[in-house]
């Protein structure tokens, strides 16, 4: 024969069925209630006397070290600041200088651009002086053998229109009287 099968919810034989899970027996909540309180009790004193101050000093500690960031933050930006109005300042003044150089070698190119123009304008004019003084020679040249070449000349041409033969000292004193007119 075969047995019937169980489930497993069934007390077994030889049990008791009238026993109560521990914590739901009613006889023992007192007991329990008590354990409870002096459960609670100690981990407050517990918790107060060394959980919540250790807490306490990490908040602390943090709290701390991130006003010494803040701070050190701060420095840092005072120090960046200052260095940028170092900066611009060196900025300026080396447009400044920059200026003034540019200003002082325009002033001594142009010193030296003038300085040569006057060279320039003094070769030239004595050049040109030299030039009108030899012009003046050629002409004065030219002008006193205007009057041997007409003398020249005129005798000549005199003979061939007149006839006559003129001596050259009659030609020259006709000149002379013509040019004194």
């Amino acid at each position: 024969m075969t047995e019937p099968v169980t489930t497993g919810t069934e007390v077994p034989h030889g049990g008791t069925a009238d026993k109560v899970f521990p914590p739901l027996d009613p006889s023992t909540v007192s007991p329990q209630l008590v354990w409870l309180a002096i459960t609670f009790v100690a981990l407050y004193f517990l918790l107060k006397k060394i959980a919540i101050p250790r807490i306490g000093g990490v908040i602390e500690e943090r709290q701390n070290r991130i006003q010494r960031d803040i701070d050190a933050a701060e420095r840092l930006k005072d120090e960046i600041d200052g260095a940028m109005r170092t900066y611009e300042k060196s900025l300026a003044d080396a447009r400044g200088n920059a200026t003034a150089i540019a200003r002082t070698t325009q002033e001594k190119l142009s010193a030296e651009v003038d300085r040569e123009r006057a060279e320039v304008e003094a070769a030239t004019a004595k050049k040109l002086a030299d030039a009108e003084a030899r012009i003046a020679e050629t002409k004065r040249k030219a002008l006193s053998s205007v009057g041997d070449i007409a003398s020249e000349i005129a005798g000549p041409v005199v003979k061939q229109l007149t006839g006559k033969d003129v001596s050259a000292d009659e030609v020259k004193r006709a000149l002379t009287a013509g040019a004194g007119e």
